[in-house]
């Protein structure tokens, strides 16, 4: 069985942003009343949404609805993380056209990629 430790990853994505001096916050609630899963923020500013997507089911609908929510609530860019090695299809040039980056990462290599962009950022 493929999954991913939802809770134990969140907890290492917090102490990693708030160890380099950002702000992570789990379940951010958006203006419209749904949540990202993890909000990274310097200061007010909206750096990156972060949706953990433990399950296969309906993927492209899932990441859709993940740009959806991440565009409205004012972040660049959005990362799905996910141990699946599926494409969302067309939702990855829907993200484009409304300037959001999106990025499907594995949950292996997830805290290393995001420890170079926060450093950067």
């Amino acid at each position: 069985m493929i999954c991913i430790k939802v809770k134990t990853l969140t907890r290492e994505i917090i102490a990693l942003a708030e160890g380099l001096g950002l702000n992570a916050v789990p379940e951010y609630r958006t203006p419209d009343g749904t949540r990202i899963d993890i909000a990274i923020l310097k200061g007010e500013r909206k750096l990156l949404a972060i949706e953990l997507e433990a399950s296969f089911k309906w993927f492209p609908q899932r990441v859709l609805y993940d740009v959806v929510k991440a565009h409205r609530a004012g972040f660049p860019e959005l990362w799905v993380v996910t141990p699946f090695r599926g494409s969302p299809g067309w939702v990855e040039g829907y993200a484009e056209e409304i300037g959001l980056k999106l990025e499907i990462k594995n949950d292996r290599a997830l805290l290393e990629e995001l420890r170079v962009l926060l450093v950067r950022l």
